[in-house]
């Protein structure tokens, strides 16, 4: 088996990772983001597994379902799905994408850089893990404590 280090061509929006299983999946992904953040911005792509084995895609956004396209293109791994997300959080989409029946796993959601681990065997690829971010410089202070909270409540997520 190789492995490689795919990373996600992104700007400022928020990316969802995740591995499905059906042909159905962007449709279903479409909708459960469209019913969950109306005024969400978005593009979603699939690699089918078998069949055809395409590239599935949908979304909103032209410039975000194109970077989606091209990121699932560079990932090439098995029934995995990509959302670039704009205008949403991903936890305002996250238990909807979750009550998909066809999705399995999610891999990330996030807005910081992400680099996608890939297992390849063959004409199999595979995720087998995430890079999300960097890592911490630290622990934090009550400072830093009453920063989060404060910005929590200042974007709506707590009273």
């Amino acid at each position: 088996m190789n492995f490689s280090v795919v990373h996600i061509e992104k700007d400022d929006e928020n990316v969802v990772l995740g591995q499905s299983h059906f042909i159905k999946t962007v449709e279903d992904l479409y909708e459960a983001i469209k019913n969950s953040s109306p005024s969400a911005k978005f593009g979603i792509a699939f690699c089918e597994a078998s069949g055809k084995r395409l590239i599935r895609f949908d979304g909103n956004d032209d410039a975000l379902t194109k970077r989606a396209v091209r990121n699932a293109e560079k990932l090439g791994a098995g029934h995995v799905f990509i959302i670039h997300l704009r205008d949403s959080f991903p936890i305002n989409i996250i238990p909807h994408l979750r009550g998909v029946p066809e999705v399995l796993s999610l891999f990330a959601a996030t807005s910081n850089s992400l680099s996608v681990i890939i297992g390849e065997d063959g004409d199999s690829r595979g995720v087998i893990g995430v890079l999300d971010g960097d890592r911490p410089l630290g622990v934090e202070k009550d400072e830093d404590i009453k920063e989060r909270q404060e910005f929590l409540r200042n974007i709506g997520y707590k009273k």
